[in-house]
């Protein structure tokens, strides 16, 4: 018996610590302690369905679709290409939008209406033109509302394929209302409040979607090149695969992304399935004191 090798326990602690680490950053300790352990009333009791989906590693999924899905409108695309950093500091953004949901869903009503108001600061500052000559504010609440309900369609439709607890259509719903509280204190006119509303207004953006140079450069890199250790390269695979999966033939050929649906429905979503759990297990949270809600 090769006593150097880790056990089953610390094997889980370090891959959860790593995932943790890369998503929540080097302070992420300190922040979900401060998230979850200070007392005070929140938007959301624990028995919100947005406690439910915001806590699975079906987000991880969701959450690659939902950028992928987002950079279909040109004027969100040419935003994130000059201002967001996605190149330059990927995890960075990656962490801060964490830190966001996590705040915003599990934080203090003070420290998730401080969260809004930073992002909304940070918003007001960014506007510009596109390449085709069309101006851009990241605070007009139109592209405000496009980039909600691409967020809030990827997190429940991953949720629903690869959650561990499936929302029934009730607490898809309810899903849906409690991120229309979030965008409205985001700035968004009006959100979505049911899965028909959700869908409905998903209809309603597609006459403005193009796939433009800077959105396909986009997905090439987040499928293709992503910034990690060639040790962590496979297990990407897998995401990006369940991810471009997830997408509806109309979102995926501007991205000049495959549609394989007999290889998806088989190999693709065994190892989504097979990812998620491993993803589950190793981050299962540590023991939390009881919050006031």
């Amino acid at each position: 018996m090769d006593v150097s090798s880790p056990g089953p326990r610390a094997l889980r602690e370090r891959l959860g610590s790593s995932l943790f680490t890369r998503v929540a950053g080097p302070s992420g300790a300190r922040t979900r302690a401060r998230i979850h352990d200070t007392p005070g009333p929140r938007w959301f009791g624990p028995e919100r369905p947005v406690r439910v989906v915001h806590g699975d590693a079906s987000m991880f999924i969701g959450g690659l679709r939902a950028l992928l899905l987002q950079s279909l409108h040109p004027l969100a695309m040419a935003a994130v290409a000059a201002h967001s950093g996605y190149r330059g500091d990927p995890w960075g953004r990656l962490q801060r939008t964490s830190t966001f949901l996590a705040t915003t869903t599990y934080g203090t009503a003070w420290d998730a209406q401080r969260a809004v108001d930073r992002v909304r600061s940070v918003h007001q500052g960014v506007r510009g033109t596109t390449a085709a000559g069309e101006p851009y504010h990241a605070a007009d609440p139109h592209l405000l509302a496009w980039v909600h309900v691409a967020e809030v369609d990827s997190f429940l439709y991953a949720h629903q394929l690869y959650g561990l607890r499936p929302l029934d259509a009730d607490g898809c719903d309810a899903y849906v209302a409690d991120m229309a509280r979030v965008a409205t204190a985001l700035g968004v006119s009006d959100p979505p409040r049911t899965r028909a509303e959700l869908d409905e207004r998903l209809r309603a953006y597609r006459p403005e979607l193009r796939a433009t140079p800077e959105a396909r450069e986009a997905a090439h890199y987040i499928l293709l090149h992503p910034p990690l250790p060639w040790i962590a390269r496979p297990p990407y695979a897998v995401l990006a695969a369940n991810a471009v999966s997830t997408l509806p033939p109309w979102a995926r050929e501007p991205l000049r992304l495959p549609y394989l649906p007999g290889l998806e429905r088989t190999c693709v979503r065994f190892t989504g399935h097979a990812l998620t759990r491993t993803i589950r297990w190793a981050m299962a949270p540590p023991p939390r004191t009881a919050e006031s809600v």
